[in-house]
């Protein structure tokens, strides 16, 4: 199982990271679309209000973004889609993720603090009174 959600979290990421790069790669050729326009098929005077409106768009379009996902419109916050890709592909492949939790603490080591020193004769953690192997208090 562990293979399987390392498997989707590499695609989630790869996913994230696509529409990222995508993202920059509209802006740059927008960009260099407008100085185009501006410095040798039009004029300032005309470009001017065009990027005052396309400006606006993406100022609505940030707010829009904000509004449904209560983040802050910053390249952090649209990296923080990797969650909702997770999930997404979880339910496409069909992936039990808590089983998944379940399985992974009843198979971790019993932790090295000092709260779980064994008891001298036996194997049961003195914070619990649990079997060692199956403490998950801490």
């Amino acid at each position: 199982m562990e293979e399987k959600k390392a498997a989707i979290d590499k695609q989630a990421e790869a996913g994230v990271r696509r529409e990222l790069w995508g993202g920059l790669g509209f802006l740059v050729v927008q960009t260099v679309g407008f100085m185009r326009l501006t410095f040798w098929e039009l004029s300032w005077d005309v470009m001017e209000p065009i990027c005052f409106y396309v400006t606006s768009i993406y100022f609505m379009a940030g707010y829009s973004f904000f509004l449904r996902t209560s983040r802050e419109p910053s390249f952090e916050g649209f990296f923080q889609r990797f969650a909702a890709k997770q999930k997404r592909l979880m339910k496409a492949y069909d992936f039990d993720l808590s089983r998944f939790n379940q399985l992974k603490s009843a198979c971790v080591a019993p932790s090295s603090s000092p709260l779980h020193e064994i008891a001298s004769s036996s194997s049961h953690c003195d914070c619990c009174r649990r079997d060692v192997q199956f403490c998950t208090a801490h």
